[in-house]
Formats: C-alpha cells, structure tokens, sequence
C-alpha cells in the first residue's frame, strides 16, 4: 500500500509542506496519496544549496561515490514489490511491466556505479611542429556543476534513473522535477539517496507547477538542463535555456520491418509486445508496421488474432496486458485520431472502443501518412499495418518523418540490415527485434523532433561532465 503522503526532498531532507498534489490510481481513478508542491522560493533554495554542493560533489572520491550507487541498488532489490506496486497504482502500468521497470532502474544503477571508475582522460603529444617542441598535453573530465532535471510521467522510475545515476557518478548535485502525474517513484529514489552520505544539497526531488518549474530552464546557476518529454515542450525549453547545453529525450512514432524472410510468428509476437506493453505509452512503442506483400496476409491474420486475445483491465492482475492509459483526455484524444483515421478510409482491423481512459489495442491499415495516427506520436495502444514490395522504399517510407528515434528490422538479409543501418533516419536501428528493444548502458536518443543528445549511463556522464586540458612545457627537451 502507499502511504497517505509522502514529502519532496530539498537539499537531502523530506519536507512535509503541503498536500496540494493529489495521485490518483489510474485505473480505479480514487485517490491514492498526496505530495506536497514546490514553490518558486523552495526552487531558488534548492538551486542555491546544490551550488553549495558542487564543490564537496566534485571532491567525493570514486570509491564514495560507488557506495552511495551500491546502497541504492540494495535498498531498491530490497524494496522492489513496493516500487512497482507505486508503478502500478500512479502509472496504470500493469505490474509485470512495473516489475520490470524496477528491474531496469537496479541495472541503472548497478551500471552507473560501475562507470564511475572509467571516466578515462588521455595523454596528447603537442610537439607537431618546431614550436612546439618540449609541450605535451593532458586531459580529464570534470563535472559540469547543478544539474537540471525533468523527467515523465511513463517510466516514473527508470527515466529518472537515467538522469540521476549519472549525476551521481559524474559528481553533479541535481534538482529533479518528476512529471505531476507519476511523483511517487522519483520521491521512493529520494528517500533512498537520503540514507546515504551525500553532501548536503546534492539532490532536490521537488514537484511542481509547470510555471514554477521555469528556472530550472532560465536560472544560469544550473549548468545543464535534461528533459523527457514531448516534443514541443522540449524544444521550447531549449529555446528558452541560454548558454546552457541541453539534453532532449522526446517523442516518435516508431517504424518496424518485417522482411519475407524472417520468423512471422516469431515477428508477431515481438511486435505484439512492441506495440501494446505499458498500453503503447512508450515513445519507442511500435507504431508504424511495414510487411513485406509475400507474408502480409498471414502476418495480418496472426498479428489480429493476438491483438484481440489480450487481456485489459485492472493492472494490479498479473494476466491484464492493456492496463489503462495515463488520464482520460491523452485516451480521448488518442481515440479522436482513430476515428479521424477511419472517417479518412482506414480499415479498423481490431480494437477502436474506449471507455474512460482504458483503450482497447487497436491495429488499423489502409491509414493515409498524413493521419495523426501514423504521422504524429501516437503513445497508446495503437499501430498501423502497411505492406510493401520493395525494400529501398520502405526505407524512404520510414524516413518520411519528423521523428527518428529508433526503428527495427526483422530481416535475415545481411544487405538489408546494412542499409537499414545507413539509411534510416533514427537514432538506433535494431536488427531483429522491435525498436522498443532498450538497455541501459546502450547509447539512447533521437534525432531531427525526437530529440538532440544521448542517454545511457556512459554518454549522460560525458555530457554531465566538461574536457579539461593541461599543457606541460619541458623548458630542457
């Protein structure tokens, strides 16, 4: 059970200010819990002590800094049924989904403490010519200083574990704004990093306003700012950042291949999964299904058929596979696409129906690319079928889309999973398997609107860390 409030964390303590935020069970929509708001003037204090924090967090010691990794993960195996029943009551998400959300946050940090010893620098001959005879060079990385956060609302835990792991391990004090939606998880990392010994002031876990939230962009105090989110949010916060660098995890409505080649029941059931795990709220959840004209049929029939077999309902049951979507409106706004897509000639092949903000799995062909349903980033449990004949264009197909995060490729033609990997216009191309396939020690992002940087615990520390040179002069070489 969750408690009946929970505190944010400011400069490392609970603070039981307010109950003005009210978490609701996405599925039986009664009130779950309650945390207190963060103010602007909690903000600036917040910001203040991890300027205070970023001298003792630059001079923790490797070892140090692995401790308060490695007491995270015991604490998290230690407290897993109670992380993903909170999962499951403030996200929707149906538990064995919420389980293994858990699951990823322990090998996010298990990952992270492990990187903290390999932030390798390098030595650099300099003498390229006669002036510079007798000068080498060195560098290192140092970390970049108060970080900004904000992360959302479908993976409340992992997603914030991308960002605040590789704080840690990087030696940069944070202030994380978790999505209103979903708070519990990011407050559960909090009370565990309070138990720990990091400086005071490393970390602020603090709901908040939107508009309250504007100095965790604007402040020039927080030298890096990491978002999750939608597209349009994201963007407009990087134009509002100033000199600060920017790191976007955003949308996409990703593409997946199945060749004639390959394994269709094998194929069928990954896509299932791809599609429909967590009710599609994934921003690498299949979307865009292209098979090849020699197996569509077949594939068509056995993709419905597993559609319409899936179970719905409470996500608390461990058989519901199609828990329900985060808030009525983001259910009636998916369900308005569909129907726009149907009234514009799609064919509904199964699903369609909503009832509050549960959805059933929907499959659609016959979709015109221009839709909502294909062409913007549905995030529900919705993918269109389209069949092809001709690799090359399916390529361009794909392609033909503001988003590019990650695409994947059931192809056992080596050819084929070498121009996937060339020309699609994505952040990560999986041969194989659904783009919804994610470790997290992979790199992970996005380009053209899904984004700009790289998550994955090793590319999140670069970024969260600045190069740093020292010449050496040898007056006598």
């Amino acid at each position: 059970m969750l408690k009946q409030e929970y505190p944010y964390y400011l400069a490392n303590e609970a603070v039981y200010a307010n109950q003005d935020l009210k978490v609701y069970d996405k599925f039986s929509g009664e009130l779950a819990t309650a945390v207190p708001l963060a103010s602007p003037d909690v903000l600036d204090q917040a910001i203040a002590a991890a300027c205070d924090a970023a001298e003792p967090m630059r001079k923790m010691a490797m070892y140090e800094r692995q401790a308060v990794l490695e007491h995270c993960v015991t604490r998290f195996r230690e407290r897993f049924d109670e992380l993903a029943y909170a999962l499951c009551v403030e996200a929707g998400k149906p538990i064995n989904d919420a389980k293994g959300e858990v699951t990823r946050l322990i090998d996010t940090f298990k990952i992270a403490a492990e990187e903290v010893s390999r932030q390798y620098g390098e030595t650099i001959p300099l003498d390229i010519s006669a002036r510079a005879k007798g000068y080498s060079g060195m560098t290192k990385r140092v970390p970049i200083g108060p970080c900004a956060f904000i992360s959302p609302f479908n993976f409340p835990l992992n997603l914030a574990a991308h960002k605040v792991a590789p704080a840690i391990a990087a030696g940069c004090p944070f202030v994380l704004k978790p999505a209103s939606l979903t708070p519990i998880g990011a407050i559960l990392i909090g009370e565990i990093l309070a138990e720990t010994d990091l400086p005071k002031g490393a970390f602020s876990i603090l709901p908040c306003r939107r508009d309250s939230a504007d100095m965790l962009t604007e402040d020039d105090r927080l030298k890096l700012l990491s978002f999750t989110g939608s597209p349009d949010v994201g963007w407009a916060l990087k134009a509002r950042a100033g000199k600060k660098p920017v790191i976007l995890e955003l949308g996409g409505n990703a593409a997946c291949v199945v060749d004639k080649d390959w394994d269709i029941d094998d194929a069928v059931a990954r896509i299932i999964f791809g599609a429909f795990y967590q009710s599609g709220q994934s921003c690498i959840g299949v979307q865009r299904i292209y098979i090849h004209a020699d197996v569509y049929d077949t594939f068509k029939e056995k993709l419905v058929a597993k559609a319409k077999a899936l179970k719905s309902g409470d996500p608390k049951d461990p058989q519901t596979f199609i828990g329900p979507m985060i808030s009525e409106g983001e259910a009636s706004r998916l369900h308005g696409w569909i129907n726009e897509a149907i009234a514009d000639g799609a064919t509904l092949l199964c699903g369609g129906d909503c009832e509050g903000n549960m959805l059933q799995a929907t499959l659609l062909e016959n979709v015109n690319s221009t839709q909502k349903v294909c062409a913007e980033e549905a995030f529900g449990p919705v993918a269109v079928l389209e069949k092809f004949d001709d690799f090359d264009n399916v390529i361009k197909s794909i392609n033909d889309s503001k988003f590019g995060l990650q695409a994947g490729v059931f192809t056992k033609d080596i050819y084929h999973a070498h121009k996937a990997w060339d020309e699609l216009e994505v952040g990560g191309v999986v041969i194989g398997d659904i783009p919804s396939w994610r470790v997290d020690h992979m790199p992970y992002g996005g380009v053209k609107d899904s984004g700009l940087g790289r998550e994955g615990i090793r590319w999140a520390m670069h970024d969260m860390t600045e190069l740093r040179l020292m010449v050496l002069r040898n007056p006598n070489p």
